[in-house]
């Protein structure tokens, strides 16, 4: 069996693409089982040595919603203090709140994300807050972090749908994402997180933001794989323009404020596709696929990414 893709380029696409990679925090973050901190430390080493040119590291969120990241001042103090010294502080980390930015900037963080919802109902389960009062919640953090000289990326979630209200319109989506990435964010990440999206569907909604003023240059996409969907919809955004795709090594992760939300797009699936249309990544796909395989071991379950089964299948 070959270890990489046949390729095969056809006209019309990016020459390069960026992935960014967020397995170590919405990988890891629904975890029933504790991960230990080195684990994460070296699992998020062993990514960059793999060349994900974007590594997520951790989240600064209430330790009671999401205990698999109560570490993480302790995960950032030992990336920093250790091999990646000060470049540590440019792995971006999620900053829930004005509280979570204040960790991130005791530590001298450089890159911080904000993760607001397209939806009312998701928006009171993830935040707290109503539809429009997360805007309220969010505009001092992202002011205090650009004033800090911090880059900001904005996620918006529940973009193809809700397991509470079913198909979220197109313009609501829109209308939300253009106030976050507004408040000041370089990049918006639009997510997937139900899985529910399908290629067209992607393509209209990336056309709405494009009609809004948002060129594909700071559209990210974040796709789950519920129905099977993921590689189909980060196709058609590579048809579209986008060239930034969110994965997470191995096909970890979900929402663990949405029960319906399976693993995210695999990093290893995405890299096939994308090193088989002869797109450049800078990943080394066999030190990411041994990554992964590692990870899976340290968690005691297969991983559900079909390239790392395929290439490894005795995990």
């Amino acid at each position: 069996m070959s270890d990489q893709p046949t390729m095969s380029r056809p006209a019309g696409l990016p020459d390069r693409v960026t992935i960014y990679e967020v397995g170590p925090r919405d990988g890891l973050q629904n975890e029933s089982g504790i991960v230990p901190v080195a684990a994460k430390a070296q699992f998020i080493q062993r990514l960059l040595a793999a060349g994900l040119p974007v590594v997520e590291a951790t989240s600064f969120v209430h330790p009671r919603w999401v205990p698999q990241l109560a570490d993480a001042g302790e995960l950032m103090e030992l990336l920093i203090a250790g091999d990646l010294g000060d470049t540590g502080r440019d792995l971006p980390v999620l900053v829930p709140n004005e509280r979570g930015l204040d960790r991130a900037l005791e530590l001298g963080c450089r890159h911080v994300a904000i993760f607001g919802s397209a939806t009312e109902t998701f928006a009171q389960r993830n935040l707290n807050r109503s539809l429009d009062e997360q805007f309220a919640m969010f505009e001092p953090t992202v002011v205090r972090a650009r004033e800090a000289g911090m880059d900001v990326r904005a996620y918006v979630s529940m973009c193809f749908g809700d397991p509470w209200e079913g198909v979220v319109p197109v313009e609501q989506v829109v209308a939300v994402g253009k106030r976050l990435f507004d408040l000041g964010a370089s990049q918006l990440s639009l997510g997937d997180t139900i899985g529910v999206g399908t290629a067209g569907h992607v393509n209209a909604l990336l056309t709405a933001f494009n009609d809004a003023g948002l060129s594909d240059d700071v559209l990210a996409v974040h796709f789950h794989d519920t129905y099977g969907q993921a590689l189909a919809n980060a196709h058609a955004a590579l048809q579209h323009g986008v060239t930034t795709f969110d994965a997470s090594a191995g096909g970890l992760g979900g929402c663990p404020y949405a029960e319906s939300a399976t693993g995210n797009l695999a990093t290893e699936d995405l890299v096939w596709l994308l090193h088989g249309l002869g797109i450049e990544t800078g990943v080394d796909l066999g030190a990411l696929v041994s990554t992964s395989a590692w990870m899976a071991g340290v968690l005691e379950r297969p991983s559900p990414s079909r390239v790392v089964n395929a290439l490894v299948p005795a995990q």
